[in-house]
């Protein structure tokens, strides 16, 4: 029988628990709750209660919890959820970079060797542990930023085997860092050149080999796909996304990132979220608004490549649901931190910090189908970041250069910037 243990932190000057926020919709800084000089009390992996520092202390006494006191000024926020990113790769692209700023055009860098395809080619000539290695790397920085949640893509192996090899390196990671990863299947990034046939044969072929690898050895519930001028078609994936509806695996789309019609078939298929979307204009963000899809910005993506951002604005007011993430990836996200380009989305965006916030805790919790993680609230995981300040606005207002002092996950203290 495991042991019950309770463990108990405080006081924090300051609680934001992003509890019993709406998924959807336009969030005032009012609608945060602030709990000030809060205890939080946990009881295994998950949080007991949460209140008042003086009201929860004479209780942990009678259940001997494990005092944590805080002796400084600290607000106390949900761990980061970053619900797309590709930290999963072998590499690097630093001349893309260096091209793109040039003046160099998608089409131009590739035809030069870059883009996605030289990323698949050095992935491919990685070995396993190579791989598992740079994603616990990248995992555990994102980790001591504060990030306790990553989902993580395949996509640069574009066959059979080297999916599956990229899947065993997400899997294996995971259990080599106290980060949550979660895989998800992007064996339709692109058509690989090397493939003789068609992209909607390419489609056909991994989907009939590839799925059901996936559920039999538990290697990702998850299924992906660049819906885009230089990847595949609407008409390309229709099939595609069927088949893995059929086997119960949730879709989510890369979608109008330079040209609209992926949020359309995202939408249609019941995909869990769209990202990107920077291409959106007002029929693709009232289709979303009204749907159950939730929209993901990336504007690591948007910095990368030097364009417009997601019109996050306008999907909040027209009443859809918002998540943030990375996009981490060795291509047009290669800076990989999640709270200082939310920052900067906000600022160009305008979004409220509740927005902000909500953006990269509770709704990308619910971007990648977690309902036990994302707000610090009875029940709920103990995933917990701690900031040293007096005000959770000073979090944003440095534009992510004030980072966690402590990261609990799962009611463990996982890092310590101190002793």
């Amino acid at each position: 029988m495991t042991k019950i243990k309770f463990t108990f932190i405080g006081p924090i000057r300051q609680a934001v628990t992003l509890a019993n926020l709406p998924l959807k919709g336009a969030l005032r800084d009012e609608q945060l709750q602030v709990i000030q000089g809060a205890g939080i009390l946990i009881k295994n992996q998950e949080i007991f209660k949460i209140g008042p520092y003086e009201d929860l202390y004479p209780e942990a006494l009678t259940v001997d919890a494990e005092m944590v006191y805080l002796t400084e000024d600290f607000v106390a926020l949900p761990g980061f959820v970053d619900c797309h990113t590709h930290l999963c790769f072998a590499g690097s692209r630093a001349n893309d970079f260096a091209m793109r700023n040039a003046g160099k055009s998608y089409l131009e860098i590739a035809k030069a060797g870059g883009g996605i395809w030289d990323t698949v080619t050095q992935t491919r000539n990685a070995s396993l542990e190579a791989l598992v290695e740079g994603t616990v790397k990248r995992a555990n920085r994102h980790l001591f930023e504060g990030v306790t949640t990553i989902e993580v893509k395949s996509g640069y192996g574009l066959s059979l085997s080297e999916e599956i090899k990229m899947l065993h390196a997400i899997k294996q990671a995971n259990s080599e860092t106290a980060a949550d990863l979660i895989p998800t299947c992007l064996a339709a990034h692109i058509c690989p050149k090397d493939f003789e046939g068609s992209a909607k044969e390419y489609l056909e072929t991994i989907s009939n080999e590839l799925f059901p690898i996936l559920k039999s050895e538990n290697l990702s519930n998850r299924i992906d796909a660049f819906i885009e001028d230089s990847a595949f078609s609407p008409d390309d994936i229709a099939d595609y996304f069927q088949k893995a509806k059929d086997l119960g695996l949730d879709i989510t789309v890369h979608a109008d990132q330079f040209h609209v019609g992926g949020s359309e078939v995202a939408v249609a298929f019941g995909a869990i979220s769209a990202d990107h979307l920077e291409a959106s204009t007002e029929r693709e963000i009232a289709l979303l608004a009204n749907s159950n899809t939730i929209a993901v910005a990336l504007p690591g993506a948007s910095m990368g490549l030097g364009v417009a951002f997601t019109p996050a604005r306008k999907l909040l007011d027209a009443g859809g649901a918002l998540a943030i993430a990375s996009d981490w990836n060795p291509g047009s996200a290669p800076m990989g931190d999640l709270l200082m380009q939310a920052a900067v989305l906000g600022t160009y965006e305008k979004l409220s910090n509740a927005e902000l916030l909500a953006g990269i805790t509770c709704r990308a919790a619910a971007a990648l189908g977690l309902s036990d993680r994302g707000s610090i609230a009875v029940g709920k995981l103990a995933d917990i970041i701690f900031f040293q300040t007096s005000d959770y606005k000073d979090i944003t207002y440095h534009q992510g250069k004030l980072k966690p002092e402590m990261v609990w996950k799962k009611g463990s203290c996982v890092w310590k910037a101190k002793g």
